[in-house]
């Protein structure tokens, strides 16, 4: 922290180099005005994370398929001692069973005949009749099933069991046609959605965690109604499990708008902010979204005295291909205040840009469980000016890459999610150095770790809906970090109850947040408490009012007459001596959107 002091020192002599306005009127405390830059960027990133979340909410559609119950292998009179047991695959022209070679018992399917002996009730040679057959057959279509192959079917043919040899024929369920219906007026849909959302195509083997991914790529724009029926195939070459996939498709009004207002800012910059929001989906029929939000600062007395203000702006697009998705996001951030010196007034201002692309793929879906991966590229660049002076040596560009995994676990209507993500700068996009590196305090390199887990959980009281939430994110730091970096707490989107007109920061921390709703009466309106706590740590952190803070929050939120509405009473129930907030805090959001 003294070099930060004695790089405030410096700083100011350098400006007077370069801007003589920005000399005479630059605040001594440096390290005070990145603060006040670092946490107006970071409360400008928290409400833009809140709307990306709204904006493109991941989609759960799971399939219910059910299986036989499988029961004990029988002790039967009439049977034969079977030593060895293949599976084949079904083709028209195939050979009888007694004829096939070593080679033809070979399929892509073999992986299921270890389901016979996972109950470890049998061992061969076993003495099989026709119910221990019909048990196996079970067995091994149950397994066929669980991976999501649910329209192939397992048959014992004819055969001469004398031999010690049985071999079961696998039918493979394939996809034949894929007919889409579109319910639209006008119609929304072209070859392009269906080949887009589809993971497989004609002559695939049908598997229904892809006729899932289907499913989500389709209803990714929040209006659209989809669903798909597997049928028979109808034409009268169709091959033996070939079966037809119907699409039934509806898209209201692809354009919707939305007008919203919180007051989720800062006194310094104002704390009401006024939004709007347009949202295009489909524009290219190919099940993506385009999202565009504005957010401008209203005055109001209770805000700090003197010339104040914030604004941003964003858009976002989304667009899936089969078992990817890709995400844009472009925002732009600008605040202003007035600072009030000893001899002379300014305005202190600052402009920021983001930009991210991210392409993520699905590596692994079943009944139960998901997990993506993704890779992705990012910049951004920031200045802050006193009047109409640019102070270039605060001038700020970076730009890197980061690359993580999700986790999504389904237990019944529990859900459990976990993330890791790894973030680090480069030299890309004509990258700067941060001031801060020539006393070791910072990098425009950054290297980030960061994990997030989340488990939610509903339950009924009676006949009351509740759920109860957790969460827990933390991050860690390879390199020293600027404040914009930092890991950031105190507030509504990070430790309820805090007013978040001052956090606290450091290079590594983490954050617990713990919530229980209620469902009233089942209507759709909310009741919910919630208690927070969180931690930072890291060489800043030691040097700042404290590392802890905990609070609590009282809220009702839901939906009435299309009006998204949330207000809640927080207070702190833990904060470190001398860390300013309210003993009192309220906050309320309402979100219209037609």
């Amino acid at each position: 922290m003294k070099n930060k002091i004695l790089f405030g020192t410096i700083l100011t002599g350098l400006l007077g180099l370069s801007t003589t306005k920005a000399n005479a009127t630059f605040p001594q405390n440096y390290s005070l005005q990145q603060q006040i830059d670092a946490q107006q960027q970071q409360r400008q990133q928290d409400q833009e994370k809140r709307r990306q979340e709204a904006f493109s909410t991941d989609l759960d559609v799971r399939v219910e398929t059910s299986v036989p119950t499988i029961q004990s292998f029988p002790k039967e009179s009439l049977c034969f001692s079977i030593k060895e047991i293949y599976l084949t695959q079904f083709s028209p022209d195939r050979k009888e069973v007694d004829h096939l070679s070593k080679t033809d018992l070979k399929t892509d399917f073999d992986w299921a005949l270890k389901a016979i002996y996972r109950p470890k009730d049998i061992q061969l040679p076993y003495c099989l009749g026709a119910q221990g057959i019909g048990e196996m057959i079970k067995r091994v279509q149950n397994a066929l099933i669980e991976k999501g192959y649910a329209t192939t079917r397992v048959l014992a043919m004819p055969q001469d069991l004398r031999q010690g040899r049985l071999v079961l024929t696998v039918v493979p369920g394939k996809v034949r046609h894929i007919l889409m219906r579109d319910h639209s007026h006008p119609l929304r849909t072209h070859k392009g959605t269906v080949w887009f959302a589809l993971p497989l195509g004609s002559g695939d083997l049908l598997n229904i965690r892809e006729i899932e991914q289907g499913l989500e790529n389709l209803k990714r724009p929040a209006h659209v109604q989809a669903n798909i029926q597997i049928v028979p195939a109808q034409d009268e070459d169709a091959m033996p499990g070939e079966s037809d996939l119907h699409i039934d498709f509806k898209q209201d009004f692809p354009i919707r708008l939305g007008l919203s207002i919180d007051d989720s800012g800062s006194r310094a910059t104002g704390r009401l902010q006024a939004g709007a929001n347009v949202s295009v989906e489909n524009l290219f029929s190919l099940n993506d979204v385009l999202y565009g939000s504005w957010t401008q600062s209203i005055s109001r007395d209770s805000d700090d005295k003197g010339k104040r203000g914030s604004h941003s702006g964003g858009v976002y697009y989304t667009i899936p291909w089969k078992n990817w998705l890709l995400r844009y996001s472009f925002t732009e951030n600008h605040y202003y205040q007035t600072v009030f010196g000893a001899f002379q007034n300014y305005e202190y201002s600052g402009k920021s840009q983001y930009i991210n692309f991210t392409l993520s793929r699905l590596l692994y879906r079943d009944s139960t469980r998901k997990l993506t991966a993704d890779m992705g590229i990012w910049y951004r660049q920031s200045a802050n000016y006193i009047d109409d002076s640019e102070i270039e040596i605060q001038r700020r560009r970076m730009a890197g890459w980061s690359a993580g995994m999700t986790y999504y676990q389904y237990f019944g209507k529990s859900t459990l999610e976990w993330n890791v993500n790894y973030k680090q700068g480069t030299g890309a996009f004509h990258a700067l150095p941060a001031p801060e590196e020539k006393f070791g305090e910072g990098t425009s390199r950054p290297r980030i770790i960061s994990t997030a887990i989340s488990f939610k959980q509903p339950f009924k009281i009676g006949e009351q809906g509740w759920q109860f939430s957790t969460s827990w994110q933390a991050q860690w730091n390879k390199t020293p970090l600027i404040l914009q970096d930092m890991f950031s707490i105190g507030g509504r989107y990070s430790v309820r109850g805090f007013d978040g007109e001052l956090t606290l920061m450091g290079e590594r921390g983490w954050l617990w947040r713990n919530e229980l709703s209620w469902n009233v009466m089942n209507k759709g309106h909310e009741v919910y408490l919630a208690i927070d706590t969180g931690y930072v740590s890291g060489a800043y952190a030691k040097e700042s009012f404290g590392q802890r803070l905990t609070g609590t929050a009282l809220g009702v939120r839901g939906n009435l007459w299309g009006l998204q509405y949330e207000y809640f009473v927080g207070m702190p129930l833990y904060k470190p001596k001398g860390f300013r907030t309210s003993s009192i805090t309220t906050g309320f959001n309402l979100n219209y959107q037609f």
